[in-house]
């Protein structure tokens, strides 16, 4: 059975939904504020936020305030709905949901522990019962109606991509009709003092693939798809899901190798699994964090694989920031619509490529290009890699 995709939902910095996502990058407005206004922090650094308090986006989705929702749920329950509407998705169906995130409920724990560290007799107790990861794929399947299959993946930033994966194979085994597979993730305090920590944020706009690269923006969001096995699908589907694979250089707990061996594997093997040569790849959505390790690494991984025919190239995490486990999510989003709109994503900030590399992405938006064949890739901590291959 083959695996297509028949919904997409996004939220992220640039907006709820997937028109506002697309009209903000055809103008080339970036996500990317200079500090966080909506997180509480002491931290004055870059961020892609989502301009929406939690009181907002409980009354968004039609959620009664006091039920006290993490803001990663919320923004997932945003763009699974979104995504379900979009495929037209029939309740009396079997529906799955394979979501990921890193952060979970970290947003409301931090709220409890502001107090509980002046008070151990205070806090909220309802605020850490989100904290699990699994209590997010929880709260998403309450009230996006799902009636089957659930589970949960935190795999870092491979995180989403790899839940694309697992949902595919949930339909290819027949274990469900749709499954709404993706990632979630809202900025918090951890996060942000975590990346600081490991001195990869930079204090101005991220550059990935920039020569003068010197670290990333964090970033919040969510992006799910739809996917249905062919022979069920509606006639309308975006594109289909034609391989994808998961490898792990084993070379660091954050680090990529050098040489990119994980990257490389990932891209190898997705293509292999969709019986594709790399020459048939039309656009490459590049995990391009804009740190110095993952973008020469990856930019190895593209000369290793595609030799001097790389494809045309972009991060879009200039216009998001890196969104975490929600970042395969968002993309893949984003490579579905490449597809179907034959869409070309720009790479915000690029002036000068890497020396040792002189490889250059793609600069401008623009649309109606013949894409038949996009890779998606999401490479997480602890050298754990994914590709998603969408094809028309």
């Amino acid at each position: 059975m083959g695996v297509v995709v028949t919904g997409v939902g996004i939220v992220s910095a640039l907006g709820v939904g997937v028109q506002s996502n697309i009209v903000s990058m055809r103008e080339g407005r970036s996500g990317i504020s200079a500090h966080p206004s909506i997180l509480k922090t002491g931290n004055i650094l870059p961020v892609g936020e989502l301009r929406m308090t939690n009181d907002e986006l409980h009354r968004l989705a039609d959620i009664p305030v006091h039920k006290h929702l993490s803001r990663t749920a919320l923004l997932g329950i945003i763009a699974a709905r979104e995504a379900l509407a979009d495929a037209k998705a029939e309740p009396s169906k079997r529906i799955g949901l394979v979501s990921s995130t890193s952060v979970g409920g970290m947003d409301l724990t931090e709220g409890f522990f502001r107090e509980f560290m002046k008070d151990d007799s205070a806090g909220r107790l309802r605020d850490v019962r989100m904290h699990d990861c699994g209590a997010i794929t929880s709260a998403m399947a309450h009230y996006c109606g799902i009636n089957a299959y659930t589970t949960t993946i935190s795999t870092a930033c491979s995180s989403a991509a790899n839940a694309v994966m697992f949902g595919a194979k949930l339909i290819e085994h027949d274990v469900v009709d749709y499954v709404v597979a993706g990632g979630s993730d809202a900025l918090s305090a951890f996060t942000l003092n975590g990346f600081k920590s490991l001195m990869i944020l930079d204090r101005q706009a991220c550059r990935p693939f920039d020569r003068s690269r010197a670290g990333l923006n964090l970033g919040e969001g969510a992006g799910y798809l739809v996917l249905q096995g062919d022979k069920n699908s509606a006639p309308n589907y975006y594109c289909r899901l034609a391989g994808y694979a998961n490898r792990n250089d084993a070379h660091h707990q954050t680090a990529t190798s050098a040489e990119g061996e994980g990257a490389f594997l990932a891209m190898a093997e997705a293509l292999k699994l969709a019986n594709l040569s790399p020459r048939e790849v039309s656009y490459i959505n590049a995990h391009g964090t804009g740190t110095q390790n993952n973008d020469s690494a990856e930019s190895a991984a593209f000369i290793r694989l595609f030799g001097e025919n790389i494809p045309a190239f972009s991060s879009t995490k200039g216009f998001t920031g890196h969104t975490l486990a929600a970042a395969g999510g968002i993309e893949a989003a984003y490579s579905v619509l490449s597809v179907a709109k034959g869409f070309l994503y720009p790479n915000l900030n690029f002036s000068h490529p890497i020396e040792e590399f002189g490889l250059i992405p793609n600069s401008e938006f623009s649309e109606g290009n013949n894409i038949d064949c996009v890779l998606s890739n999401s490479f997480g901590f602890g050298g754990n890699c994914s590709s998603l291959v969408f094809v028309r």
